[in-house]
């Protein structure tokens, strides 16, 4: 993957959604496209922007580059890059990281 020309600002991280499979039972395997209305809600993180507290200071994420973070399935903005589809999360939508 190229590098990406885009900075994410403030408590925001770049990232590229991964689609989630749903199996039903008889094991059978829907992929995401079947089914619209589900949003990805994973990703892996690309870039991440300078983290700030509520006064303004520099602080650490909690997560780095490379990253597959979960994240709340409606608070991503989406965008598109050279045909390529990405997520702004804010970092305070990351639930977890996905080890």
């Amino acid at each position: 993957m190229a590098d990406i020309k885009i900075q994410p600002l403030g408590n925001r991280i770049l990232v590229k959604p991964q689609e989630e499979e749903e199996t039903i039972a008889g094991g059978l395997v829907i992929p995401p496209s079947a089914n619209d209305d589900k949003r990805p809600a994973m990703g892996e993180v690309l870039k991440l922007g300078v983290g700030k507290d509520e006064d303004g200071k520099d602080v650490d994420f909690p997560f780095k580059k490379g990253d597959i973070i979960y994240f709340k399935k409606y608070s991503p903005n989406e965008i598109e890059i050279e045909g390529e589809q990405y997520l702004i999360v804010d970092a305070e939508d990351i639930l977890a990281i996905i080890k």
